[in-house]
């Protein structure tokens, strides 16, 4: 069979059932566990919806009761699980020059009920929107890239200064206010913690930004190449001279730039100019500086390592970065990581959790079937070659080995009256409140 072209049922019916062996013992009842299951199978179907209505009527379920029992009051440890995530990454993921990335993606939602929501600036929509952020980490290596940790950000305001809010949303009295990159770096030592090789971190300006984090890591002897912004100050000259890091790119001669691809896109490598200069007293402490070959738009990055690395090396992790993007866009656009429609601070965590597992069991299955050998993107293989099996393939392909046939025209019908009659009770209720607001206001 051509390479990139493996696909054995068997293996993935059976690589789920390790994956749920894994996560098993972390509920104490059989019901939730089974329950579980036929959430992440839902995760992993095709479904219109990835709640606890769609998921429930994909499970054959009469009603959504257990989907949201699982996600609110069952007993089980969704930290627990995320720590069982972790390690299936790495063991299925892990390679050398392996990368920890810091980012954050919003979900945008209506009302201010929900956990964390305020109107804030989210990327996922590009503006200031009604939304809730999370702060996630991703594990990336040349086998793949997945999603092994996740926090909620509570803006201090809106949130940590009113306990009447915080009690509503099932939010801990232990939950305190943290800014996004010491919510980062809580999960950074975390993965440490349980023995991640890894030596690199990589982030956003959000999180370069920030000195604490870099101290941090410094400390923890992990480097770092962190995206700052332009107007950052940085010493060189041996620390004789501070100057704005974009002074510093216009200064650099033609013979400072040098050539290098960031990774490979949809089109290729990604090519860009890159320079780099010692910063501080520090021999293994850098400015990296990108610049568009079409634009001449340039970027900036702080680096530190605790031994000495090349310029490519330095290249390969601010490229890697942007992988990080691509698991958001798997997360959501496959397994429903935020087709939630939940309020409660535990019942998101158990979704994002579990959306994470559906998530990494796809990349898993991936970096399973490729071919031994990575191809050269300099050298594609035949044009009659298919190319390697895609996360997004695979969920398509999952349908024939794991998830059950399509449901029934009477089941489509129960549930078609169940969601009617459920609707039409929320009508009369909003009606009921609208007629009263008028009549007092």
């Amino acid at each position: 069979m051509a390479a990139g072209h493996s696909i054995d049922g068997a293996r993935w019916r059976a690589m789920f059932e390790q994956a749920m062996a894994r996560i098993a013992g972390r509920f104490s009842r059989v019901e939730p566990r089974a329950t579980a299951r036929a959430y992440l199978l839902g995760l992993l179907s095709h479904a219109e919806r990835k709640n606890c209505w769609h998921l429930a009527e994909q499970a054959g379920h009469a009603r959504p009761g257990p989907m949201q029992r699982l996600l609110r009051c069952a007993r089980w440890d969704a930290d627990a699980v995320r720590d069982d995530i972790r390690a299936y990454a790495v063991e299925h993921l892990g390679a050398q020059g392996a990368v920890l990335i810091v980012d954050e993606t919003g979900f945008v939602k209506k009302g201010r009920a929900s956990a964390g929501v305020q109107r804030q600036y989210t990327g996922t929509a590009g503006r200031i929107e009604n939304s809730q952020v999370g702060v996630f980490l991703a594990y990336a290596t040349s086998r793949g890239r997945t999603l092994i940790d996740r926090r909620l950000y509570l803006p201090e305001q809106s949130w940590c200064s009113d306990p009447g809010r915080r009690q509503a949303a099932g939010i801990p009295e232990t939950m305190q206010f943290q800014t996004k990159p010491r919510l980062a770096w809580e999960m950074i030592a975390t993965a440490l913690d349980a023995g991640v090789e890894t030596p690199w971190v990589t982030g956003d300006e959000a999180y370069g930004q920030d000195p604490q984090l870099r101290a941090a890591l410094e400390a923890r002897g992990t480097g770092y190449v962190m995206a700052v912004a332009c107007s950052t100050r940085v010493r060189i000259n041996s620390g004789r001279t501070t100057m704005r890091a974009d002074t510093v790119a216009e200064r650099l001669p033609a013979s400072a730039w040098q050539r290098h691809s960031a990774g490979n896109g949809a089109k290729g490598p990604r090519y860009y100019d890159w320079a780099w200069i010692h910063i501080g007293t520090d021999g293994h402490r850098h400015l990296l500086v990108r610049r568009n070959r079409t634009s001449g738009e340039l970027a900036f990055y702080l680096c530190w390592s605790p031994a000495a690395v090349t310029l490519a090396e330095l290249v390969r992790v601010a490229g890697v970065r942007w992988s990080v993007e691509e698991c958001f866009q798997a997360a959501k656009g496959q397994v429903g990581l935020d087709h939630y429609q939940v309020r409660n601070w535990t019942s998101w965590h158990r979704h994002i959790t579990l959306a994470m597992l559906a998530l990494a069991f796809l990349t898993a299955l991936a970096a399973d079937a490729a071919p031994d050998r990575p191809i050269d993107p300099h050298h594609p293989a035949r044009g009659s070659d298919p190319i390697t099996l895609t996360v997004p393939e695979i969920r398509r392909l999952l349908v024939v080995a794991l998830i059950p046939p399509a449901v029934t025209a009477a089941r489509l019908l129960h549930w078609s009256t169940w969601r009617r009659r459920h609707q039409a009770t929320a009508r009369r209720s909003h009606y009921r409140q609208r007629s009263t607001d008028q009549l007092t206001g």
